[in-house]
């Protein structure tokens, strides 16, 4: 198991940039959370299989229809075994 933190930027917030986020989290069984940050990012902490994340990652490139991703930072984290689920959170953090 392997788990990232990612900062996305461009045009992601008001885009359902968080809902096709956890859907594509949810179809590749990975846990974790997604939330906006004040600045206009979107954050995430996301992990599972290394194959899964790194697809997910690749999705971020992207995302949805709507989105236009101008940048995608990506580290490293230790796993948390708490983490079951995959859950997007509600408002916006100070970060």
């Amino acid at each position: 198991m392997i788990a990232r933190h990612l900062i996305i930027a461009g045009r992601v917030q008001g885009v359902s940039f968080r809902g096709g986020f956890v859907a594509e989290a949810h179809k590749r069984r990975l846990a974790g959370w997604v939330r906006n940050n004040q600045d206009g990012t979107v954050e995430a902490l996301i992990q599972g299989e290394e194959e899964e994340v790194e697809a997910l990652i690749q999705w971020c490139r992207r995302g949805p229809p709507a989105a236009d991703v101008t940048g995608l930072t990506v580290a490293d984290v230790g796993a948390d075994p708490t983490l079951q689920t995959f859950e997007k959170r509600i408002g916006i953090s100070d970060s």
